[in-house]
């Protein structure tokens, strides 16, 4: 028999593990089920932009052959330019593009961490993160997102985390699961403690221009003088996550980042390249990138749209409280702790069986308080009001265990 390897068991990805397989049984002895656990817009109807499309189209034919590993020179020089004109100066050689955010994680961490490494990681926070630090060898050490302050880092508690052994801070925003941006103030206090103990800051963007009533900072560009890896992609913004395209750009002094950059380009050349087609999607989204966020995020924009739908009919729910979102396509309402189950899990496992409804638990993302749940606005509108009477109406009839009784 073939052992998994021992690296892999502490490793945990609740977003496509046990709750997602048994909605697929259940849809398969024919219930219908509705999905609100994955941020993927494509999968819900929201189309890509037609510029982006017919980039792609257009270059099937120029796309068999394999480009450099750090990937095609145009998309990186679009990149570049994009970011000079959020007041950030990066050379082409400083960005890789790569088969989604997801797979550039996991390299940039390797890259750098040796074992026994700590990496700051938000709480509640993205779970891809802690596996690629597991994965590299390091240790996650996560610090705590004040709900009471609009789901802001708390300072005091990120630096009481710090070691001798922390070697790099982790930034998200917009934040995902709870859709908060966090405020340029927030940022450079974040950038400060990366200056001041001497960590590598790695700013996670994918969600950059979805936002409602605030507005994204480049966090590289409050800390000119950090090394930096910004990381972001087309996958949210133009609706195309199967397209796997996206980039990491390195920033801050060259002599500090010289050699890291090269790591980054030796462990990139191990998979030869990016997926070619979605390189080339890279340019034009980006040349149209304000006009495809006013289209989604606008006052018309559905995306807007189907998060003010989430909202407004979450807020009816006795059960449910929330902060609400700035940013991304989620709402990571808290459970109250008179009526509702004993833990997410368990909510979340409940609501799947009885409700039909596929929700993410708030554990999935590193909060262990376990009175949280995760929920994507992004089904259409009447979708959204199917699923939230279906969870109001396993709250009213008492499905629910109340917590005062477990």
């Amino acid at each position: 028999m073939i052992k998994p390897a021992a690296r892999l068991s502490d490793l945990s990805y609740g977003l496509r593990g046990p709750l997602p397989q048994l909605a697929d049984t259940l849809e398969q002895q024919g219930r219908p089920i509705i999905r609100l656990h994955l941020g993927d817009p494509a999968a819900h109807g929201l189309p890509a932009p037609p510029h982006v499309l017919d980039a792609v189209k257009h270059a099937l034919e120029h796309s068999r052959a394999y480009t450099a590993a750090q990937g095609l020179t145009a998309a990186r020089e679009a990149i570049a330019a994009y970011y000079h004109r959020h007041g950030l100066a990066l050379h082409p050689s400083d960005i890789h593009l790569g088969n989604g955010v997801s797979e550039l994680v996991p390299l940039a961490l390797q890259a750098f961490l040796n074992p026994g490494d700590e990496v700051l990681l938000p709480s509640p926070g993205y779970p891809l993160w802690a596996a690629s630090v597991q994965l590299a060898g390091g240790v996650p050490v996560y610090y705590r997102c004040d709900e009471h302050n609009g789901w802001q880092p708390d300072r005091d508690h990120l630096s009481d985390q710090i070691t001798a052994r922390t070697v790099a801070l982790v930034t998200n925003t917009p934040h995902n699961p709870t859709g908060a941006v966090w405020n340029p103030a927030t940022l450079r206090t974040l950038a400060d403690i990366a200056r001041s103990r001497e960590l590598l800051l790695m700013a996670d963007e994918i969600y950059a221009h979805i936002t409602y009533d605030a507005q994204h900072t480049v966090l590289a560009t409050l800390a000119p003088d950090v090394p930096c890896v910004t990381f972001s992609g087309l996958s949210k913004i133009c609706c195309i996550p199967g397209f796997r395209s996206a980039w990491m750009a390195v920033s801050g002094p060259r002599a500090a980042t010289h050699a890291y950059t090269e790591a980054i380009t030796q462990l990139a050349s191990l998979r030869l390249c990016p997926n070619v087609p979605a390189q080339h999607a890279i340019p034009p989204a980006l040349e149209h990138i304000h006009q495809t966020q006013d289209s989604l995020t606008g006052p018309a924009g559905p995306l807007r749209e189907r998060l003010n739908t989430a909202w407004e009919t979450l807020s009816h729910i006795p059960a449910l409280t929330c902060t609400r979102p700035q940013g991304a396509f989620y709402l990571f309402p808290r459970i109250s702790t008179a009526t509702a189950s004993p833990h997410d899990s368990t909510l979340a496992d409940s609501l799947l069986r009885d409700q039909g409804v596929l929700i993410a638990p708030g554990s999935d993302f590193h909060l262990t308080s376990g009175d949280h749940i995760r929920l994507s606005a992004l089904a259409d509108p009447a979708t959204i009001n199917k699923a939230m009477t279906r969870i109001a109406h396993h709250f009213d009839t008492g499905t629910a265990t109340p917590r005062s009784q477990t």
